[in-house]
């Protein structure tokens, strides 16, 4: 285990006015993290430093959903044996969507987009 990815546990509607906002305050970057169906996790204003996390499309990390007293978590894991000053990353898995969003980790199995 190398983190749990923390922030306000929100719903779908929530989540969905959350990022209109971010996107009219100029807000660059959200970070909403789906949990299930229900249930999203918006580190936004509120996380920790596993919201900084990079997508690799060849991550030496991944994230689970662990249940731990009856509350689902996040929890980032590694793959392998991670170097000092090695970047930490984990793939995304974006839903496929007709808005390609650029993909730039640079693996030599890149997928050229992270949906």
């Amino acid at each position: 285990m190398i983190i749990e990815y923390v922030g306000q546990s929100i719903r779908q509607v929530i989540a969905d006015m959350r990022e209109r906002r971010y996107e009219n305050e100029g807000i660059g970057s959200s970070y909403l993290f789906r949990v299930d169906q229900d249930t999203i996790i918006d580190a936004t204003k509120c996380g920790n430093l596993a919201r900084f996390i990079n997508h690799s499309c060849n991550p030496n990390c991944y994230a689970k959903i662990i249940t731990v007293e009856a509350q689902k978590k996040i929890v980032i894991y590694s793959r392998q044996p991670i170097d000092v000053n090695e970047e930490i990353t984990y793939d995304y898995k974006f839903p496929i969507e007709d808005e390609k969003i650029p993909c730039l980790c640079a693996a030599e199995n890149c997928r050229g987009t992270l949906n």
